[in-house]
């Protein structure tokens, strides 16, 4: 008869038909009378209720065309095996028709057991190399049935025996009904992803052992049975096992005498479990592929103490033992343990990791680089490396990382504080999405491989597989590569932030023994440190680390790299109460601590601030959010003068009250004290100085030049005026058309403040023409008043100092005056000594017309046309030599006082400022405010000595850097460098030298050069 045509249509609906295009004409050949006999071709539809449920199991199957097809070869396989022999049928079929579901013990059970139904269905559809099985089996799928009492089949690894002659068969058939147990619990939901792992890893133990029994007895009679023991290794011994993967193991004798009989069994294991299940592979031995196969306990511990490399040590992270004698193999992991973990304390340990991982991205070759899941970037290894690493160097210290499973090992990493919560989590995301596209593309064919498929059909099938379905505007494709490129590209900046994290060899360099802050070891550790109060230091621990918070799980981390930074300081105790001070004000702060930890090298840079500079600690005591700065090169540089001058003014801005504005600005200028104390800390702290890029890919130069330090605290100090100032005209009645500048003088005005300067200025305004003099003169008295109020107002920052006693007739004169008043003065009383306080007079903020008419109005003072007077020139001789005698503090020591000892900077400035005074009308190079470019002009000029001024230029560079440095050591000011003590030892570590006393007699010798010089330009 005939065969009726059929439109098949409605099994498309199905999803049949799909990966052959045909609209499911070929699923309507296997489901119709002459095939399972599920499907009335001219009714269009399932042949009653019972087909139609075996129909929507199918359509769910990840790929419902493969599942009807293994289901149609396992009903003939089991036609077959019951000697039935297919038959045709009427075009009407039905359920009892003569085709090969007739009668079908396959089909009732799937008709009635609804968990053998989803459990079968979705292995048919998922895996054609376990559909093979099957249908070669056509009995095995019993072992997916529904118990009777309900309960879903065990698949938990373990094998059940197989009555069978040959035990290799028997094994290899038990080994294939265990795991298909596991897809199927795996594929239907049954199973996490750390279950299906853990189960598939039982399985190969299993195996292990059952192939070890085999070998054993295949030992001629009588032999003597060795002490073997089998360690399992790798992704076996982390419990997180593929489908398809080697099996990593070390074979591990007890004696000599077990030698010989060992790697027999052990030879004969590995070829059993080749033939049963998968390769065994024992290439994470000692040497290889090139060493023995079986060694004694005796003869792995010589090895590893001697000769066994970084990797090596990292890959016994995952040694368990896993068959043959577990009690030998556990000795073996306990003897192995403490050179495991003492290994990242080797100084080229951390860098051997991350080398070895570049070393696995480079041998995948290019083409697969960016489809490869396991060793491409942002692949498995990427975590599984991060994870290790951080094993190796906090594990030390920490038993509660000593895990095998690179999840568990990932949770307690998380759970110490080793890894931010977000950051574990989004690892633990990435390697669960990973390993479930591994899983899903080696169930299929049970074939190793890593690689994301590039067919549209099978990476259709793959993203059915791992559960994605189309959405409107987005198919199961591009949902799941989405996800995949998300995952990856987080995956692999986690593992450059963690692998790279530079505080990691920080602690590796700390002994094992100083991670364990116990209170005994604590004190020891203390006590070797060099820390002067061991009972007050370990009190501050405590305080810190004490309790089960994350907080003090990450002190505990962080504290012993601290310790070791705070003890290369003169004053170890210091840094530490400092260290506690910024922790009690930011403990609580969720990103304090999470910075310290993850950002850099910030912690190491805290410690060194901490503990070098007690005027940075208290700032950042002060501001302690600050210490953000820490975390960016960018954000260790000295902004620019126009940054922070609209800087300062929008903080202003922002506040309608004078005095919340002034508190804004102010706060502003801290913070900038911070950045540039900072900077200047770090500039000579080796690898923890900041060289941030410029944007042509120049390194710009870290901030070690004293005229950088000058010139930054200066531009910080001129923009606190200029928002200061408009503060105060807007705070006061303002005369309309009022003109009003400030001026510069002393190191203000020669970009040479230091840390604790005031502020030298002038004030001067000018008046509307035809105003009322009087009236303009007490509007300008009151805005430099305001002026002075708002900077001097108690607050928690450093002052600001307005100093304005070198106006004219000092304290005694008036505090404002005029342009014409200033040119009236300067012209009839203006003293030699006022002429040369006027070379650094610029200006500063306010009428920049009015600042530029008043530098006009004193040029002629300053740089006379004529020069000076012999008279002149001998009374700043005597005025130098007053000030020498009677301003040099009673008791200081002329010989290493920074200011105004011999050869100290008011030296230098005085000889520089003759030079100036009488030759700066002729010469306009040595018309500037900046000490060391006046220097250079007269060099330039011929007018000094290149000796001379290169001495001079020394001897002044030296002073302020000693000067500037003695501030940030005390945190008050101070000019006399002592010769001895903890403050000299801390001025000459933060200068970058080492000795203090070789330290001392350089400076000594340089002052010594520069005072003659400047004798020979005085006397010239």
């Amino acid at each position: 008869m005939a065969r009726p045509t059929s439109a098949p249509g409605r099994l498309a609906r199905y999803g049949f038909g799909t990966a052959q295009g045909d609209g499911g004409a070929r699923a309507a050949d296997l489901l119709g009378p002459d095939g399972l006999g599920l499907w009335r071709p001219d009714g269009q539809e399932p042949v009653d209720g019972r087909a139609g449920e075996l129909l929507a199991a199918l359509s769910r199957a990840a790929d419902p065309d493969l599942a009807l097809r293994q289901l149609h070869r396992l009903v003939e396989a089991e036609h077959r095996a019951a000697g039935h022999a297919a038959t045709r049928t009427d075009a009407g079929g039905g359920a009892g028709a003569a085709g090969i579901g007739a009668g079908s013990a396959l089909l009732e059970q799937l008709y009635a057991d609804e968990g053998l139904r989803s459990r079968l269905i979705a292995v048919l559809g998922a895996s054609s190399a376990l559909g093979d099985h099957l249908v070669a089996n056509p009995d095995h799928w019993r072992v997916l049935r529904t118990s009777a009492d309900g309960r879903q089949p065990a698949a938990d690894g373990r094998l059940e025996p197989i009555g069978d002659g040959n035990p290799i068969a028997g094994l290899r058939q038990a080994y294939r009904l265990a795991l298909l147990r596991i897809a199927a619990a795996d594929l239907t939901g049954g199973r996490e992803l750390e279950q299906t792992m853990a189960a598939l890893s039982a399985l190969a133990d299993a195996t292990l052992r059952a192939a070890h029994g085999i070998a054993v007895e295949e030992l001629p009679e009588g032999a003597a049975r060795p002490r073997l023991a089998v360690v399992a290794m790798g992704k076996c011994g982390g419990f997180e096992l593929n489908y398809v993967s080697d099996v990593d193991v070390i074979f591990v004798a007890d004696s000599d005498d077990d030698l010989a009989a060992a790697t027999t069994v052990a030879t004969r294991l590995i070829h059993i479990c080749g033939l049963v299940a998968w390769p065994v592979d024992a290439a994470l031995r000692p040497e290889g592929s090139r060493g023995p196969l079986v060694r004694t306990l005796a003869s792995h511990l010589a090895y590893y103490r001697r000769w066994a490399r970084t990797w090596e040590f990292q890959a016994l992270l995952k040694a368990r033992p896993a068959a043959g004698d577990l009690a030998l193999g556990q000795e073996w992991i306990d003897q192995l343990a403490p050179l495991v973990w003492r290994a990242a304390e080797r100084p080229e340990a951390v860098e051997d990791v991350r080398a070895m991982r570049r070393k696995i991205i480079d041998h995948v070759p290019p083409k697969e680089l960016e489809r490869e899941i396991k060793r491409g970037p942002g692949g498995l290894r990427d975590i599984e490396f991060a994870v290790q690493l951080l094993q190796l160097v906090h594990g030390r210290g920490d038993e509660s990382l000593r895990e095998p499973g690179t999840v568990p090992a990932l949770r307690a990493l998380v759970g110490g504080g080793y890894v931010g919560r977000a950051d574990g989590e989004a690892l633990l995301r990435g390697y669960r999405f990973l390993r479930g596209v591994e899983h899903r593309l080696q169930l299929q064919g049970l074939r190793r491989t890593h690689t994301v498929p590039t067919d549209p059909v099978a990476l259709r099938w793959l993203a059915a597989a791992l559960g994605y379905t189309a959405t409107p505007g987005r198919s199961a494709v591009e949902a799941f590569r989405a996800e995949w490129v998300s995952h990856a590209a987080e995956v692999r900046r986690l593992h450059a932030k963690l692998l790279y994290r530079p505080l990691l060899e920080s602690v590796a360099r700390v002994p094992a023994d100083g991670l364990r802050l116990t209170p005994e070891a604590a004190r020891h550790r203390l006590e070797i440190l060099g820390f002067g109060d061991p009972a007050g230091a370990l009190r501050h621990l405590q305080a810190l680390t004490g309790g089960v918070s994350r907080t003090a799980a990450i002190q505990r981390t962080l504290l012993p790299v601290l310790l070791s930074e705070f003890a290369d300081a003169p004053e170890p105790d210091r840094g530490l109460l400092n260290y506690r001070q910024v922790s009690d004000k930011l403990g609580s702060t969720p990103w304090y601590l999470r910075l310290l930890r993850d950002e850099g090298p910030v912690a190491r840079r805290l410690a060194r601030v901490l503990s070098s500079s007690r005027y940075a600690a208290d700032l950042l005591a002060r501001e302690p959010e600050a210490l953000r700065l820490l975390a960016e090169e960018s954000e260790l540089v000295p902004r620019p003068r126009d940054v922070l001058h609209e800087g300062f003014a929008a903080a202003a801005a922002r506040h309608t009250d004078p005095v919340e504005a002034t508190r804004a600005v102010r706060a502003l200028r801290r913070r900038e004290l911070v950045r540039i104390a900072c900077a200047d800390v770090l500039s000579r702290a080796g690898s923890l100085a900041p060289a941030p890029p410029r944007p042509d890919g120049a390194v710009r130069p870290a901030l070690t030049d004293v005229t950088r330090v000058g010139a930054a605290l200066a531009d910080v100090n001129d923009a606190t005026l200029a928002a200061a100032l408009r503060i105060a005209r807007a705070a006061q009645p303002a005369q309309p058309g009022l003109r009003f500048a400030v001026i510069g003088m002393g190191r203000l005005g020669g970009y040479e403040s230091n840390y604790l300067s005031d502020a030298d200025v002038l004030f001067v305004y000018d008046p509307v023409p035809g105003s009322d003099e009087n009236a303009a003169s007490a509007a300008a008295q009151a805005v430099a008043e305001e002026l002075r109020r708002l900077l001097g107002m108690p607050a928690p920052d450093p002052p600001l100092g307005i100093d304005a006693d070198l106006r004219p007739e000092g304290r005694q004169g008036p505090l404002v005056r005029s342009l014409a008043a200033y040119g009236q003065y300067y012209a009839r009383w203006s003293r030699v000594w006022e002429a040369q306080a006027l070379l650094r007079a610029r200006f500063v903020c306010g009428d920049a017309d009015l600042g530029a008419e008043f530098e006009a109005l004193v040029d002629p003072v300053r740089y006379p046309a004529d020069g000076l007077t012999r008279e002149q020139v001998v009374e700043i001789r005597r005025i130098k030599a007053r000030v020498e005698h009677e301003r040099l503090p009673r008791g200081a020591d002329p010989a290493t006082h920074t200011k105004l000892g011999r050869g100290g900077l008011a030296d230098v400035e005085w000889a520089v400022q003759l030079l100036q005074l009488r030759h700066g009308g002729a010469v306009p190079a040595l018309r500037g405010t900046r000490t060391l470019d006046a220097l250079a002009a007269a060099r330039d000029a011929g007018l000094v000595d290149p000796a001379d001024a290169a001495a001079m230029a020394a001897g002044w560079t030296l002073a302020a850097q000693v000067r500037n440095a003695l501030m940030l050591v005390r945190g008050r000011a101070g000019d006399q460098l002592p010769r001895h003590g903890v403050e000299l030892a801390g001025v000459v570590r933060l200068l970058g030298a080492d000795d203090p006393g070789q330290f001392l007699d350089d400076y000594l010798r340089t002052a010594r050069r520069s005072r003659a010089a400047m004798e020979r330009v005085l006397d010239g």
